[in-house]
């Protein structure tokens, strides 16, 4: 099962066989401790294996090599680790319980306990918490969420302590005693299997999309890649303050803008032109130079015998493109515009959707 690359990048280093055993057991779930155990290896060692891992794949951190697993099929999502060579002994992968917590960050800030609306306290104390739980499987150190809470303006006491004990205590588990917030000598993190985050539960609805469109059923496809947008609900991370969260919101808004381009591709392929148009207007509208987007808006009016508006959303593209960046359509487009022109039906039913 290839580790080394994934579809469309070129081959990268490839990983030894230890190193394969822990990405595996990262995209399993588990923690270093539990790695370490189960790979009779020091705690230690395992990080600088996972460290040599997110090297020579390029991946960002933890939660990009945990989606790298399940993108190249080592792991498959709901239906347990994959067999691979030298596996990481079943006995130790453990079927978590379900979480008594769950947290949303796709929208306004919000958790519940138990499926009881929880009172998250202010706004920073509410971002110390969205920091979080968007940096799943691994401890963030107080300097950070200072840094990516506060930014330039530090305050001028120790709040992050403060913060973090009143969100414990509103985030206590049954037992009354423990928490879903734990501190360890490097910082804080969220208690794996304790918590469940819609953005971890988004991006395993996107690797099943993914899974279908390469089994070729893509109206399954469609339907769980809805699923995976159904859980954005409104503005992302919503007044919450710092550089943290605002970068946390691009990413977000374009992880959301790149699924919703994904699906309406799926539907021009499986012939629903009039289904897209729709969706396809308003996300134009939202992103002006988006070329793939307004290719696709052409592709699905010309295929519903509309090719005088198409015409005319390739004419308005080209004015923003040239008065917003001083820049020509690029290819994509500018073959798309060919084709309808021509009438060329065949091609068009077949044209990608990115270049």
């Amino acid at each position: 099962m290839p580790t080394t690359a994934t579809l469309g990048q070129p081959t990268l280093t490839p990983l030894t066989r230890q190193e394969h055993r822990v990405l595996y057991a990262v995209g399993c779930g588990l923690t270093d401790a539990e790695i370490a155990s189960a790979l009779a290896l020091p705690e230690d060692a395992v990080n600088g294996h996972l460290a040599r891992v997110l090297a020579k794949l390029e991946l960002r951190d933890r939660a990009a090599a945990i989606v790298h697993a399940f993108d190249c099929g080592l792991v498959v999502p709901g239906q347990g680790p994959r067999e691979a060579a030298n596996p990481v002994p079943r006995t130790v992968i453990r079927r978590a319980r379900e979480p008594q917590v769950r947290i949303s960050v796709l929208g306004p800030l919000q958790a519940w306990r138990d499926g009881q609306p929880v009172d998250l306290g202010h706004l920073r104390q509410q971002a110390v918490l969205a920091a979080l739980a968007l940096c799943p499987d691994r401890t963030v150190s107080q300097q950070e969420l200072l840094d990516g809470v506060w930014g330039m303006e530090p305050p001028l006491t120790k709040v992050v302590p403060v913060y973090i004990y009143r969100l414990r205590k509103v985030l206590r588990l049954e037992n009354g005693t423990d928490s879903v917030i734990m501190r360890d000598r490097c910082g804080y993190r969220l208690v794996p299997g304790a918590v469940e985050v819609d953005v971890a539960r988004m991006e395993e609805l996107v690797t099943a999309a993914g899974t279908a469109e390469r089994a070729g059923e893509l109206a399954e496809a469609v339907r769980v890649c809805t699923q995976a947008l159904d859980l954005f609900r409104g503005e992302l991370l919503a007044g919450l303050p710092g550089p943290f969260a605002e970068l946390e919101r691009l990413r977000l808004t374009e992880r959301r803008i790149a699924l919703v381009q994904r699906k309406l591709d799926w539907q021009l392929r499986l012939g629903r032109h009039s289904e897209a148009i729709a969706e396809l207007r308003a996300l134009a509208v939202a992103q002006p130079l988006n070329e793939p987007v307004a290719a696709m808006l052409m592709r699905a009016l010309c295929r519903s015998g509309r090719q005088a508006d198409a015409l005319t959303v390739f004419d308005r593209t080209r004015r923003r493109l040239d008065d917003d960046l001083g820049v020509l359509p690029g290819r994509l487009l500018t073959r798309t515009h060919q084709m309808i022109l021509r009438g060329s039906d065949a091609d068009l039913a077949l044209a990608p959707a990115t270049p």
